[in-house]
């Protein structure tokens, strides 16, 4: 039985601040949101990749990868989805404290998950970036060849087929991945994070 009044914050005699100014950048999180195929994963592993070469300490939270582990007692079920992102949300947050620069990349289709996010993370530390792409590019390409099991009906409550996405309404940063090529994709998200001052370019 849960008793919330006998667990008590330890605070840390080594902060978050501490860590930022060791690594040399500030932490934060960009949250990739989009459809399956949009490019999410693939964009965030590539900017990761270019900042690791920078010496800037970061790590990605893939949505396949946590549902291996972390959540893979969790459904997909909106009441499963809403504690997938739960879990990641306070996950995020404990390496935010570590002063990493995280990429998290998850459909998260429903807007008021994506907000209970921003609340558990923090506004100041979290940034939505929407990968916009069409439905017909991303079926098009099924990369996992699921678009094609959803159609037929094997694959219930299938994003973007049988269950809802939506759009983000006001994202700090829009993505259009079927317009760009991925460098030009990962340029855009750089750019963004220059800009912020998260890391220095």
């Amino acid at each position: 039985m849960r008793n919330d009044n006998h667990v008590i914050w330890h605070k840390a005699r080594v902060t978050r601040s501490d860590r930022e100014r060791l690594n040399g950048h500030r932490s934060g999180v960009l949250w990739f949101t989009g459809l399956s195929g949009s490019g999410k994963s693939t964009i965030a592993h590539a900017v990761e990749e270019i900042l690791h070469r920078k010496g800037v300490r970061t790590y990605v939270f893939d949505g396949d990868n946590v549902r291996h582990g972390l959540c893979r007692d969790l459904s997909f079920s909106p009441e499963g989805r809403a504690e997938n992102l739960r879990r990641i949300g306070e996950m995020v947050k404990l390496f935010l404290d570590a002063g990493l620069l995280c990429f998290a990349a998850f459909i998260s289709p429903m807007k008021g998950d994506r907000e209970r996010v921003r609340k558990i993370i923090g506004p100041d530390d979290f940034f939505e970036v929407f990968v916009d792409c069409p439905l017909e590019v991303c079926e098009s390409r099924d990369v996992k060849g699921l678009y094609k099991l959803a159609r037929e009906g094997k694959i219930k409550d299938y994003t973007g087929i049988s269950a809802p996405y939506e759009r983000p309404e006001a994202p700090d940063l829009v993505i259009e991945s079927h317009r760009h090529s991925l460098d030009e994709c990962v340029d855009q998200v750089l750019r963004f994070i220059y800009s912020k001052g998260l890391v220095k370019e």
